[in-house]
């Protein structure tokens, strides 16, 4: 195992080191928060790539795939086709926005300061993201160094979180890029093809599973369909997710690169799906199908190549936790902490941003540590996400007759339908989002027929922002124009 070691080390060490690097460019509010708006296409698809696919994807996926066959890549495939829905129909007009959250949005579409609620489910919903993918890295730590629990914890979180607080977007962005290539160089290209041969290949494979796992819809309708609504729409409407469109340079480098990411999306959900699938073969009795990963990286792969497929899936933490956190932190600093002081920060001091970030890392790292499952805490998050948000965001962005009052209501009734269908089927039932969403829909349409339309100079700015007019930011003003040699030349 030392060599695997050394490339676990030398791994972890460039993530500190190119967070390091980061906090040389993050000198506004801009540049923390959101890279500068200066991402280029091929930056942009990998590190949208990188924060889309965590641990779930990686190692859930692999368990799907041990479960279900091909078909349980149908978690990351909802994922893709939420990515390339969102850049096919709405990117380009959230690039053009110039906002930095989702609540920020809501408030330039409807007018007024409507946006309480959707502030509070954005950061709870961060913010349990967060702790998701903190928690998981104690199973990967105590693979590689059979640490306990908690010090897992604490090593994989305190890493995170350094290297977001030290540079904020710069240092996750170019972290993601680093992490992206690790790990399609590990899953994709190395344990696949090793999985896929060991097995005997895909002529064995079929002829010693059931026909089933070769089917693409045998994991069953229903749970394709829930997977959808869960996160394919919740992608469209993510503050870790939109943070990262506001980080593109222009409306088009967000459409072509999301494209790009989701298609890069699909294939992955299959690559995971399929090792799922080989292990199945290779060892058909695992008491846990999440355990058919490691299972396959431990006993398949030589020293050192399984130190990079270990580093694979530590990556896909890491950007999933470090991408959640900087999005808790701007809901934060921009739809908390703003409204309380009742004036915008200065944009060309990251102070603040830097250390609620600290504060929250901490306190996701606390929770974990706390906890041993907070699966049903992520699911409450997402439902009350989509249930609660998603009618009023995408109604604000496709419907000109949508009001503030009706927003407003379709937030309520949404988030205390989908709670109340929680309590009454199960935390983990399908029908909560479904009622969720069917009253949001239904309060936000006939609530907004009945109250007057959006005043004509709301609109009118609304209009304006979407056709780029007033895109300067004020919050930077105060930073000058220049721009670092380092920034411009980062994504050339």
């Amino acid at each position: 195992m030392v060599a695997d070691y050394l490339v676990i080390a030398l791994y972890i060490a460039g993530m500190v080191g190119v967070g390091w690097y980061g906090m040389r460019l993050a000198r506004t509010k801009s540049d923390y928060l959101v890279a500068g708006r200066r991402l280029g296409w091929f930056m942009y698809s990998g590190t949208m790539s990188a924060i889309v696919l965590g641990g779930a994807s990686t190692i859930g996926g692999v368990g799907l795939g041990y479960t279900h066959g091909i078909s349980g890549a149908w978690l990351v495939l909802t994922i893709g086709l939420g990515i390339l829905l969102l850049h096919a129909l709405f990117a380009r007009r959230l690039v053009k926005l110039r906002v930095y959250t989702v609540s920020e949005m809501l408030d330039l579409r409807y007018g007024g300061s409507s946006t309480v609620i959707a502030g509070v489910v954005m950061w709870g919903y961060t913010l349990m993201l967060t702790v998701t993918s903190t928690l998981s890295f104690a199973t990967i730590f105590n693979v590689l160094f059979q640490l306990p629990s908690m010090l897992g914890i604490a090593v994989g979180g305190s890493i995170v979180v350094l290297y977001s607080v030290l540079g904020g977007m710069w240092s996750i962005t170019l972290t993601d890029i680093a992490q992206f290539v690790i790990k399609t160089i590990g899953i994709m290209f190395l344990l696949l093809p090793v999985a896929v041969t060991a097995a005997g290949g895909f002529g064995e494979m079929s002829s010693r599973l059931d026909p089933g796992f070769f089917r693409l819809d045998s994991i069953g309708g229903a749970t394709i369909f829930t997977y959808v609504l869960t996160y394919g729409f919740g992608l469209l409407i993510g503050q870790d997710i939109w943070q990262r469109v506001f980080t593109a340079r222009s409306p088009k480098v967000a459409t072509a690169g999301g494209i790009i990411s989701g298609v890069y999306c699909l294939a992955y959900g299959f690559t995971g799906a399929l090792i799922g699938t080989a292990a199945r073969v290779l060892y058909p009795n695992l008491g846990d199908p999440d355990d058919a990963f490691a299972t396959v990286v431990e006993q398949l792969l030589p020293s050192g190549v399984r130190g990079l497929v270990l580093a694979a899936a530590l990556s896909a933490l890491m950007s999933t936790s470090s991408g959640a956190l900087i999005a808790c932190s701007t809901v934060s600093t921009t739809d908390i902490l703003a409204k309380l002081r009742r004036k915008p920060a200065d944009g060309s001091d990251v102070s603040a941003s830097r250390m609620t970030t600290l504060v929250l890392g901490i306190v996701a790292i606390g929770i974990a540590m706390l906890v041993d499952d907070v699966v049903n805490a992520l699911t409450v998050a997402y439902n009350v996400l989509v249930g609660g948000l998603l009618v009023a965001i995408l109604g604000g962005l496709v419907w000109k007759r949508g009001t503030r009052v009706g927003a407003v209501a379709s937030m309520v009734v949404g988030s205390v339908v989908v709670i109340a269908s929680m309590i009454v089927f199960g935390l983990s039932a399908t029908e909560p989002i479904y009622y969720g969403l069917g009253a949001a829909l239904l309060s936000y349409v006939v609530v907004s027929l009945l109250t007057p339309p959006t005043e004509p100079a709301v609109l009118r700015a609304w209009t304006q922002r979407l056709a780029g007019v007033s895109a300067v930011e004020p919050a930077d003003a105060s930073a000058g124009n220049s721009e670092p040699a380092e920034q411009a030349g980062a994504d050339k």
